[in-house]
């Protein structure tokens, strides 16, 4: 019986080189379409782009060098704003606690030919210190002495906020309020990447613009961000507290300012407003007492407008 393989025939197919593909991940050689971009290996699977282009060598150093630059002055210039920021609430913050507040002039008192006429034009006695006060100087009994207009005593600098040191108090709440908007910032910015998903029970449910149902969702969506931060991590935890505190400073950081500048730009202090109250004359309300407080020229307050100092008009 002749076997049955002798009668086969043996075909034998040319293959070009342009359908052999050598595979990247095993290194098989692989047969392929002559129109496959993009085949998969039948052994390691791994997938073989054709006419993917190779990695362009000449530019490589440029862009490495310009992301490398981007980094580094990225990372320059967060050092600069936090060196910045530090370093100026530190100064402020030193040169208003340790600097005098504000010393009242010397004046001769006690003897006929040595006082003058009018020389001691509202002045009055201080028994403390046993010496003639000026009209906007106070006695600060927790300092011990008399403070030229004396605008109140902070316990958190240890010191007075006077006719010396009111500026400086001034540009440290400025300070201290640039400083905490930048932490709360950047603590939001990195808490919403790692703050977990949250997950809605009757968000979507909630149709119409009825009061309970916006009470609802609102309890929804408070319930939601407490049930996703017991997920947080330490990293996290510690990004809440900076930014409630941060939050929580800027309000009284805020209000502690703006109470601060009315009273400027009223022309009096904090204490000589308690006073006004007793029946004292009111200091007259105008822009150039800001722009004479924080140093400004003489000649540049000429030039502003003369309707912001308008008087009051009192009815009949």
């Amino acid at each position: 019986m002749v076997d049955s393989n002798l009668n086969k025939e043996h075909l034998v197919t040319v293959v070009s080189e342009d359908h052999e593909t050598p595979c990247w991940g095993c290194g098989l050689r692989l047969l392929h379409p002559p129109n496959a971009p993009v085949f998969k290996c039948g052994w390691c699977g791994a997938i073989t782009d054709k006419y993917e282009s190779k990695c362009d060598h000449k530019n490589y150093w440029w862009r490495h060098m310009r992301d490398r630059c981007f980094v580094c002055v990225l990372i320059g210039f967060i050092l600069f704003v936090i060196c910045i920021l530090s370093i100026t609430t530190v100064l402020l913050f030193t040169l208003t606690a340790l600097r005098s507040a504000g010393t009242p002039p010397l004046i001769e008192w006690g003897s006929y030919p040595a006082v003058g006429k009018k020389q001691l034009e509202n002045y009055t006695f201080c028994c403390y210190c046993s010496k003639p006060k000026s009209p906007r100087t106070h006695h600060c009994r927790t300092c011990g002495i008399c403070v030229l207009d004396m605008d109140h005593h902070c316990p958190f600098i240890g010191n007075c906020v006077g006719a010396a040191n009111h500026q400086h108090f001034i540009a440290f709440l400025i300070s201290v309020l640039v400083s905490t908007m930048y932490v709360t910032i950047m603590s939001a910015y990195a808490g919403l990447h790692i703050w977990p998903p949250l997950t809605y029970r009757y968000l979507d449910h909630f149709r119409g613009g009825d009061r309970s149902l916006a009470w609802r969702a609102l309890q929804d969506v408070a319930i939601a961000l407490v049930s996703s931060a017991v997920l947080l991590s330490t990293r996290g935890l510690v990004l809440v507290y900076l930014f409630v505190s941060s939050i929580s400073l800027e309000i009284g950081i805020s209000v502690l300012l703006w109470q601060q500048l009315c009273y400027i730009y009223e022309g009096q202090t904090y204490l000589s407003s308690l006073s006004m109250r007793g029946g004292d004359a009111a200091g007259e309300k105008d822009f150039k007492n800001l722009f004479r407080f924080f140093g400004c020229p003489y000649p540049v307050l000429r030039f502003l407008p003369n309707f912001w100092n308008s008087p009051k008009r009192h009815e009949k």
